[in-house]
């Protein structure tokens, strides 16, 4: 046999390898499904069919809800099934709490990037972190010194906008913002200046990059079902995530050494400012589970809860405030009215340190908005829960062992029959009555979760908005660099605006 017979029967049998494993594919998406039962959610095609869709994906995802709020796509083994119901949320989400956990699903998926931490994990791993976080996000001093922290930032962010906007007629709001929340939870997390905002961090930027790239790339494996072999071949996504996660880990891991050393110099530990001290002096007390790698994956949750919640919300939120500057201008009133401020060229820190909890409090309009923004634009766009049995929703639909069940954050806030016929219009006013803000169920606004695993953050998250709020709207106007350019997201795990958000600062004089 000569060497093109050879090549061709390889060819040939590599052929017939591929058909058979898309036919082993195909069946394992088709078989089973129950596709013409109508006790079972309608079928919007399969998991795979998502990719055509990926860059507009939340979107894709709302059209079809209005349609059916509860419906479902094809994947291998299980089925997927997505809901903007309330009561089925609150049925997954609280009722039945323990028969839909992650899941082995979501942690093969994101355990790179969250590894045992609190997102990914269930059960005593996960009540162990809920009860020391919550304890931990309780304590005053960690209270006191993030706000300390917000504020001190918050100021650094008024001086560099006010360089930006010295300096040329447009610069990237959302860049910005990610700078300052990421040297704010540096410096609340871990005790570290990371100096990000000022631009004299080249290790914090490479850090951030590195986590937002992995935050992507992690995301993309929900669609890409050949994620697994290009993992184990180290090609394209995977060989790139492979490379970020290996930053991030090296970096995370520099700052548990350090500070354990600095820990290890100081004779008072009982009184930690910083979240990381506090937790490696709860780790002295259990030293074998809560070894470095644990104190890792805890880390980086609270990095991807704290910085990019903030951050992505804050762009939003800039964003709609140039779209509706009639909104931008009544916060600006709000701000100068509960801090009393005469003039906006007074001094930063001063002003700044003057914030207080009381202030906070009667920021209502601004409190409003931000809930607004998050309403519309969710810090999570889309979270699930896995069947631990065969159970029936609320809404009357049937679901099977092993089926996944996504609630559609982004696609909920844009739902007439969840909130009325001008859902998809941005009116803070929907939250206040008689001038004060009311909250609605969280199983409705589901932007923090909701059941045992609201997030604990939620009040931390507000506390750091409305400082910076305060600070960028009591010093400047905001409007877009490009009123024609469309401004849309980035489909990852958090809701990042894709690319950048050009605008220009106007310093205020009233």
């Amino acid at each position: 046999m000569d060497i093109l017979s050879i090549l061709l029967t390889l060819v040939a049998f590599s052929l017939v390898l591929l058909l058979l494993a898309i036919s082993v594919f195909t069946l394992s998406i088709f078989a089973g499904k129950s596709i013409n039962n109508p006790n079972y959610p309608p079928i919007y095609g399969t998991v795979v069919g998502q990719l055509f869709y990926f860059t507009k994906l939340y979107d894709h995802q709302t059209e079809t809800a209005k349609k059916h709020p509860t419906f479902r796509l094809l994947a291998p083994g299980q089925s997927e099934i997505f809901t903007t119901d309330v009561r089925n949320i609150e049925h997954i989400l609280k009722t039945n709490f323990d028969k839909y956990p992650k899941g082995e699903y979501h942690r093969d998926i994101t355990t790179d990037l969250f590894g045992q931490g609190i997102f990914a994990v269930d059960g005593d791993k996960w009540r162990q972190q809920r009860k020391l976080a919550s304890f931990e996000f309780s304590a005053r001093v960690l209270r006191d010194f993030s706000c300390s922290v917000f504020r001190r930032n918050a100021a650094k962010l008024v001086r560099a906008v006010s360089r930006l906007s010295e300096a040329g007629p447009a610069f990237d709001m959302q860049d910005i913002l990610m700078r300052c929340t990421l040297d704010s939870i540096f410096k609340v997390g871990f005790g570290v200046e990371l100096n990000c905002l000022e631009g004299s961090s080249k290790v914090g930027r490479a850090f951030m990059k590195a986590f937002d790239e992995s935050n992507a790339l992690v995301y993309w494996r929900f669609v890409d079902p050949s994620w697994k072999l290009k993992r184990f071949l180290n090609l394209g996504s995977e060989a790139a995530l492979k490379k970020n996660i290996t930053i991030i880990y090296d970096f995370v891991h520099g700052l548990i050494k350090a500070k354990r050393k600095q820990l290890a110099a100081q004779r008072d530990c009982d009184d930690k400012e910083d979240i990381l001290s506090r937790f490696l002096v709860e780790s002295t007390k259990n030293p074998e589970e809560m070894n470095d790698k644990y104190l890792r994956d805890i880390i980086l949750n609270f990095m991807i809860a704290g910085k990019d919640s903030s951050a992505n919300t804050l762009s939003w939120f800039v964003y709609m405030l140039c779209k509706n500057p009639l909104i931008q201008e009544k916060i600006a009133q709000e701000v100068r009215h509960v801090t009393g401020s005469q003039g906006a060229g007074g001094n930063v820190e001063e002003f700044m340190a003057n914030i207080t909890d009381e202030t906070l409090d009667h920021v209502h309009y601004l409190h409003a908005t931000l809930t607004e923004t998050l309403r519309l634009y969710p810090a999570v766009p889309v979270d699930g829960r896995s069947a631990e049995m065969d159970d029936v929703l609320p809404d009357g639909y049937r679901l099977k062992k092993g089926d996944r069940v996504f609630y559609m954050s982004y696609a909920m806030g844009r739902m007439p029959y969840v909130w009325g016929e001008d859902a998809e219009e941005f009116r803070p006013e929907r939250w206040l009555k008689d001038g004060v803000f009311q909250p609605e169920s969280s199983f409705k606004f589901i932007a923090f979760n909701a059941g045992p695993r609201i997030c604990l953050g939620k009040d931390f998250a507000y506390r750091q908005m409305k400082i910076v709020s305060i600070a960028l709207l009591r010093f400047f106007r905001f409007k877009l660099a490009d009123d024609t350019r469309n401004v849309t997201y980035r489909t990852m795990f958090t809701l990042h605006i894709d690319g950048s958000l050009p605008v220009c600062a106007i310093h205020r004089t009233d």
